[in-house]
Parts: C-alpha cells; structure tokens; sequence
C-alpha cells in the first residue's frame, strides 16, 4: 500500500527541518574568530535548497533500520559538502555566477578569497562530522563510510566530474561521455548520500547494497536530466540561480544533445531503471520510491 501524497509531505518536511536544525548546530558561530568565514559558511549552507540529498539519506536510512539521530549527522556531512560545491562552482574561475538560491553567490556576497576558504573549511567540517560520532555498531563500517564519502568527493567522483565539465565546454560530447561526467560530478554524492544513509543502520547483504546503489545511480542521473532540463525551460526567479546558463557557455548538456523531449523521456526511463532496481525490498523502500516521483517532477 502507497502512503498518501501528504504523509510523503510531511515526511518530507520534518526531515529537512531536522537536518536544518541540525547544520544550525554544528556550523561555528558567526560570533567566533575567524568570524567573516564562519559567517559565510553559515550564509552558503543555511535557508536555501531542498536538501534532497539528506531526504535520501534519510529514505536509506530507513531502508536499513537505521537510528535517525545516526542518519542526520550522516545527511548533514553530506549537505555540507554540497554546499561547499556549490560555493566553489559559481567562482569566477568555475562556472561564473553571480546567483545561487534566490541570494547572491558566496564570493559575490563576502568575496572570491572568503569563497574559497569556506569551500574548504565546509567539507573540512564534513569529515570531522562522520568521525566524530558512532555512525555504525562496527566501527570497520563507519572506517568505510568515511572512505566512501571521501571517494565521493575527489578526483574519482564529485571534483573530477566538475573537472570534466570544465574542459567539456565548446566541445561535442557523445552521450556516453556525459553520462560519465555526471556520474562523476552529480552522481556520485547522490550515491553516497543513499550509501551512507543505509550503513546507519543494520548490516546489508551485497546484493542490498548493489541494489541501493543502482538505484542511485540511476536517480542521480536522472536528477541531472531535470537539472538540464530546468535550466533551458525555467526562469531565473524560479530557480534561484541563472537561468539558461548551459546554453550560454555553450556545455554539452542532455537538452542541447537529445532536445527537450528525448530529455524528458530519458529521465522517465531513468526513473523507472531506479524504481526496478527496488524490485522486492518491500515497504522498506517506500521513502526511496517516493523520492525518485519528487526529483523527476520537481519544478526547481
């Protein structure tokens, strides 16, 4: 049995209110030295965005019986480093923009050096949030957790797909080609996000965890299609950042290869791909489920 549209909503915000709540705590002070960086910190994390990557580590969570007290810390680590992404991509010398959730970008608001420095002490912070806490009963799990997480955000998966897309700009991709990048640059906190949601909790079998992260996998790219999507169809007050800003600077992008369309179809196919790969998990996959209905239909 399916839960109605609005338990899903409520699900949905007590959640992000619970990992808000949480990144409130654990972000310093903007009172303590030095403050100018702890205030930007607080400005690039705080307020803004639908944290759906801590909505999925929640929904995996709850697919591994996990303790939600466990998962936030696990959400907010990932949150955390999103946001330092974000921060590092709209510089000058990344992707060059000026508008990031309906407010000025953080190098735009403090300046490019305070930017950079908050970047890097937002996934400093990160780290220090999956060590300093029992994640997992065995601490063998949470050692590989961490070793996740960190895979995630190197030159194997988040830094390096955003290194791809830079040298990918002017070019001609072949759809397999941005494919890679973007299980590289979106994909891969997306995958750990379910990952370390589901590792909360009690042990999974391998065919479980290959199950969650194809399910990821695919829902990540599929995030990626609307991404696109949004970016060529919305406008810049709806998304809280520049609207039409792929086509600009001339990136490969599913919408500039495959035409809006096919874009759209794509991400149905992929939706599907990641609701299959849930195939026989039972109700403990409902919040995962639902999930992948909210990303595809997302208006922002």
């Amino acid at each position: 049995m399916t839960a109605a549209p609005t338990d899903f909503s409520r699900w949905t915000s007590a959640h992000q209110q619970r990992v808000e709540a949480q990144l409130q705590a654990v972000l310093p002070s903007p009172e303590l030295a030095p403050q100018r960086l702890h205030q930007a910190m607080r400005y690039a994390v705080l307020g803004g965005g639908k944290r759906i990557r801590a909505l999925l580590a929640f929904a995996a969570g709850e697919f591994g019986q996990a303790d939600p007290d466990r998962v936030v810390i696990a959400a907010s680590a990932v949150e955390l480093v999103h946001a330092y992404s974000l921060v590092h991509d709209d510089l000058p010398c990344m992707d060059d923009d000026v508008l990031r959730r309906g407010k000025p970008a953080c190098h735009v608001e403090f300046d490019e050096a305070i930017a950079l420095l908050a970047g890097d002490a937002l996934q400093s912070l990160a780290f220090q949030l999956l060590a300093g806490q029992r994640l997992a009963e065995d601490p063998a799990i949470q050692l590989e957790m961490v070793r996740l997480f960190a895979a995630a955000c190197g030159s194997r998966g988040m830094a390096g797909g955003q290194a791809i897309d830079l040298a990918a700009v002017g070019t001609h991709l072949t759809v397999a080609e941005l494919e890679f990048m973007h299980i590289h640059k979106t994909g891969a906190l997306i995958r750990a996000a379910v990952l370390l949601g589901a590792r909360c909790g009690m042990e999974l079998s391998a065919t479980q965890l290959e199950k969650l992260d194809h399910y990821a996998k695919c829902i990540g790219l599929a995030f990626q299609v609307v991404d696109d999507v949004l970016d060529a169809e919305a406008t810049t007050a709806t998304l809280g950042k520049t609207a039409g800003k792929d086509a600009v600077r001339d990136k490969p992008t599913y919408v500039s290869m495959l035409g809006i369309a096919e874009a759209r179809k794509l991400a149905n196919e992929l939706r599907q791909a990641a609701l299959a790969a849930l195939d026989g998990c039972g109700e403990r996959a409902l919040r995962l489920r639902e999930l992948a209905d909210f990303i595809l239909d997302r208006k922002f």
